[in-house]
C-alpha cells in the first residue's frame, strides 16, 4: 500500500526534528514569555531580560558540559570579551550597535578558538583548571589594560538602539534572539556532529578507535559554544550599557555553570530554569538579608542532594515514571 503524502507542516516538523507536541509546547512557552511585559513592572521585565541573557550563556556551557563531557570555567571570560568589544566599539569608535554587536561576537569566537586550541587535549579536572586559568588571564588583561578597558572603573556607553530603549521592546527583542539561538543550539546538539560529541563524552577511546578526530570535534564544539556565549555577552552589553572586570571574572563563569547544573546538565533548555532560579533567589533574598549568598549556597546544596540531575531533569524523571 502506498503511504499518504505528508503535508507541508508535517514535512517542516520532520525537517526541524521536532514532533508536533514539542512544537506546541515550545510555541506556548514563547507566547507566555512574550506576554510577561504586559503584567510585570519595568524592574521585573529587566530581571526577565537578564534571565534570558544568562540562560543563553548557561546553554552554551551545557553544550560542552552536558554533551561533550567538558565543564568550562572560561565561558564567563568569552562572554565578557564580547561585552567589552561591543561597549568599546560603541563608545570609542562610534560604530553602530549592529556593527558593534557583530564585532563582539566575532571577538568572542576568536577567544573561544584560542581557548579550544589549548584545552581540547585535556579532560576532567585538567580541562576545568586550564579553562579557569585562561579566563583569569583575560580578567587580568581587562583589569590592567586601563587605556583600552578603563581598568577597575570599566566603560560605559549607550549601546542600545533607539528603537529598543523601552524595557518591553528590548525584552521582546532579546526573547526573539533567545528563541532563535536556543533552536540553533538544540539543532546543533541533535545533529550528527552533536551525536559525535555525545559519543566522545561516553567513551573517548572508543570514538578514537572508530576513526573520529576527537580533538577536532572538541575544538569545533568549544568554538561553537563560544559563539553562543558571545551572543549572550553582546546582548548583555545592550542590556547593561556598562562593562567592568567583574564581567569577565571567575564568578561569571561559576554562575553560568551553576545555572546549567541547577537547571539540569544535558537538558539544554534547563539552563533557562536554572538562570531564573538563581537570579530570582539573588534578587528576592538579597532584599531581606545581606547573607543572600549563604542562602543561595544552601539552596544549591539541596538541589545537588535531592535533584542531582537538576530541576528539569528531576521533573522529566518524575513524568517518565508517572503511570500512563
Amino acid at each position: 500500500m502506498t503511504q499518504p503524502a505528508k503535508t507541508t507542516s508535517e514535512k517542516t516538523s520532520v525537517l526541524a526534528g521536532m514532533t508536533g507536541r514539542s512544537v506546541a509546547i515550545a510555541a506556548a512557552i514563547v507566547v507566555i514569555a512574550a506576554l510577561l511585559p504586559l503584567v510585570l513592572s519595568n524592574y521585573q521585565v529587566g530581571l526577565a531580560t537578564e534571565v534570558l541573557i544568562f540562560g543563553i550563556l548557561a546553554m552554551s556551557i551545557d553544550i560542552l558540559a552536558g554533551f561533550a563531557g567538558r565543564t568550562s570555567l572560561g565561558h564567563g571570560a568569552i562572554f565578557g570579551v564580547s561585552t567589552y568589544v561591543v561597549v568599546y566599539c560603541t563608545a570609542q569608535m562610534g560604530l553602530s550597535p549592529a556593527a558593534a554587536f557583530a564585532l563582539g561576537v566575532l571577538a568572542a569566537t576568536c577567544v573561544a578558538a584560542v581557548f579550544a586550541l589549548l584545552a581540547v587535549r585535556t579532560s576532567g579536572v585538567y580541562f576545568l583548571l586550564l579553562t579557569l586559568a585562561l579566563g583569569m588571564i583575560v580578567w587580568g588583561v581587562c583589569l590592567r589594560w586601563t587605556q583600552v578597558t578603563g581598568g577597575e572603573n570599566g566603560m560605559r556607553a549607550d549601546v542600545r538602539p533607539q528603537i529598543l530603549l523601552g524595557h518591553s521592546a528590548f525584552y521582546w527583542a532579546v526573547l526573539f534572539g533567545a528563541a532563535v539561538v536556543s533552536f540553533a543550539m538544540w539543532r546543533f546538539v541533535r545533529s550528527p556532529f552533536g551525536l559525535t560529541l555525545r559519543g566522545i563524552r561516553d567513551s573517548e577511546s572508543r570514538m578514537r578507535s572508530l576513526g573520529y578526530n576527537v580533538p577536532l570535534h572538541l575544538f569545533i564544539g568549544f568554538t561553537v559554544s563560544g559563539v553562543f556565549a558571545g551572543i549572550a555577552g553582546a546582548l548583555y552589553a545592550m542590556f547593561n550599557n556598562f562593562v567592568s572586570p567583574s564581567t569577565v571574572a571567575l564568578a561569571q563563569s561559576v554562575e553560568g555553570v551553576l545555572m546549567a547544573i541547577a537547571g539540569g546538565v544535558g537538558t539544554l533548555f534547563g539552563a533557562f530554569v536554572g538562570a531564573a532560579a538563581i537570579i530570582a533567589l539573588e534578587n528576592v533574598v538579597s532584599a531581606y538579608t545581606e547573607r543572600w549568598q549563604m542562602v543561595l549556597g544552601i539552596t544549591f546544596v539541596l538541589i545537588m542532594i535531592f535533584a542531582p540531575e537538576g530541576i528539569v531533569g528531576k521533573l522529566r524523571g518524575m513524568l517518565s515514571r508517572r503511570p500512563r
